[in-house]
This record gives structure tokens, sequence and C-alpha cells, in this order.
């Protein structure tokens, strides 16, 4: 290995803000091919505010693990988005590549926030939306 590769530190406040985004789901990387000379991974900090959701997504070809930091999250799953699975600070999730997905905060009043390693990408693709009420339990605030 070279002398001259180093460890690359992504400072707080310095994560790139150039990452695929969907809806309420507001994604910033610290580790990803943007911004440092990762070529297989991307690590970031993924954000819901208070009882917000992503859109409809899938994530290509890219596995994808979570782990709640703080808050509640569901993520809807299957035929219509009519399964879903629970999770809370500390909890981790596997997403297989290709399935489409909805992440929501399920609190009123505090954030969620999701540390996130996807490989070997960040990708997103942003499916048509969903009406609020075909998803069990979730109520958007103010409705």
């Amino acid at each position: 290995m070279s002398e001259t590769v180093k460890p690359i530190v992504t400072r707080a406040g310095h994560e790139d803000t150039r990452t695929g985004q969907s809806g309420g789901a507001v994604r910033v990387s610290g580790v990803s091919p943007q911004h440092t000379p990762a070529t297989r991974i991307w690590y970031g900090k993924v954000s819901n505010e208070p009882g917000y959701r992503s859109l409809p997504h899938h994530h290509g070809e890219a596995e994808t693990g979570g782990y709640v930091l703080k808050g509640r999250a569901r993520i809807y799953f299957g035929a219509d988005y009519a399964e879903y699975i629970d999770m809370s600070e500390g909890d981790f999730v596997f997403v297989p590549p290709f399935m489409p997905h909805v992440e929501a905060n399920m609190s009123r009043d505090a954030e969620l926030v999701w540390l996130t390693a996807r490989t070997p990408e960040n990708i997103v693709v942003n499916l048509d939306d969903v009406p609020d009420a075909s998803l069990p339990g979730y109520v958007r605030p103010g409705a």
C-alpha cells in the first residue's frame, strides 16, 4: 500500500449533500465517491422531520444497511406498501436490492435519524407517490 494513502475525515457540517433524495428523507454523505477516494461504499446519515416520510423508492442494485440512531421508524414494503416493520433507537435493518419501500418517522414531535451504509453507491430510484391514507397507521402532521 502506498505511503500516501491516508484516512479521510469528513468533519461535522461538511458532509456531501449532492446525494439522491426522496421527499421527506434527507440524505447527507460522510463517505462516498462524490467526496472521498471511496469506490464501493456510500455511508451517511438520513433524517426525517417529525411525522414525515420518504417517497416510495428503491436503491437499485445496492444492498442497504441502516441503523436507527434516534427516533421511531417504520418501513413500508410489499404489495401496495401494506406490510411494514417498526424500529426504534439501536435497531439495525437490511433492505435488499430493488425492494420498493417508504421510510416514515412515526413520531409527531421528534426527528428520526438513520446511519446508512450502501454498496456499491447511493442509488435512489424514486417511484410514483402513494396517498398517505394507503400506508397503515401513518398520519402526516397537520392532517
